[in-house]
């Protein structure tokens, strides 16, 4: 039998062991919480908001440079808008063209909108001004690759989320580039003009931007029936602006960069935090009508 001073040292020592422990896990309960870590990788910027969307700036500072049509192939050139930080890791890309006989300028005010909220942006000049959907969807796609492959911003760039965008013709040829490439993450055609009316095979997700006083691609021809053929297997929505014309893209337009930006952060970027801007959707005096594929997978 041991000796009570052998005993007792090693009672004491037990006990104070389990004090230890115990005045550890009140420390451990009692201590802040950390940082959350993002469910997503590609999750970029702050907890969105209705404000940070209409907002005329995201929430990251951007810079542009211009592409000369000299030092590319395959488009004419254009101006990109990237994020000056990459301290969130690397951006999401888009190609933007504007339409039939329209510069990049016309419709330029989206390149910084977008940017700033973590992508980068490529808006093109075409080849021709008065070059077709099929040949604007060409351009969109080379100039994509150019952005990833040769730019000097391709390390800012991820090269496996891409997307594409434009106004009328440069919107017909957004849904002939996604069609082209089914790898890309998103469209967003901007009251698109197109000679063919059926995109049963578009696997992209593809959100379609219309006016009901549009004349020159009426929505009755083309946004709707363009929306009513992509299946909803691809995701897709549909938002027409309440008695906006063909031009509407031509100047700044809040529901249409609300709506844009969300869409590209819920499918370039797989952030379902933006989930709640899509689904049930805008609504307002500026909106006629909003569809969705409600909920997203």
């Amino acid at each position: 039998m041991s000796s009570p001073t052998t005993t007792r040292p090693r009672t004491a020592r037990i006990a104070r062991l389990a004090v230890a422990a115990a005045l550890a896990a009140v420390a451990v309960l009692a201590a802040p919480a950390g940082p959350a870590l993002a469910a997503n990788p590609y999750e970029r910027g702050p907890a969105p908001t209705v404000a940070l969307l209409e907002a005329s700036r995201g929430p990251f500072a951007t810079s542009s440079l211009s592409v000369s049509s000299w030092s590319v192939t395959g488009f004419g050139g254009g101006v990109i808008y990237y994020p000056t930080t990459t301290s969130e890791g690397t951006f999401g890309a888009i190609a933007i063209s504007p339409g039939y006989t329209a510069s990049w300028s016309s419709i330029s005010w989206l390149g910084p909108r977008i940017a700033s909220h973590g992508f980068v942006v490529i808006g093109i000049e075409t080849n021709s001004r008065y070059d077709q959907p099929a040949s604007r969807g060409q351009q969109l796609l080379a100039a994509l690759d150019y952005l990833t492959q040769r730019s000097s911003v391709r390390g800012r760039i991820d090269a496996t989320r891409l997307a594409v965008a434009g106004h009328s013709m440069g919107g017909g040829g957004s849904l002939e580039a996604a069609s082209d490439r089914p790898s890309l993450q998103a469209a967003v055609p901007l009251a698109p003009w197109n000679l063919d009316k059926t995109w049963s095979e578009l696997q992209v997700p593809t959100l379609i931007i219309g006016g009901e006083s549009d004349s020159i691609a009426p929505v009755s021809s083309h946004s709707e029936p363009f929306y009513a053929s992509i299946p909803a297997s691809a995701e897709k929505a549909y938002l027409e602006l309440n008695g906006a014309s063909h031009f509407f893209p031509q100047s700044t337009n809040t529901p249409t960069a609300r709506q844009m930006v969300a869409w590209l952060k819920r499918f370039v970027d797989d952030d379902t935090r933006y989930e709640q801007f899509l689904c049930p959707g805008p609504t307002g005096l500026a909106i006629e009508e909003y569809r969705n594929t409600c909920p997203s997978a």
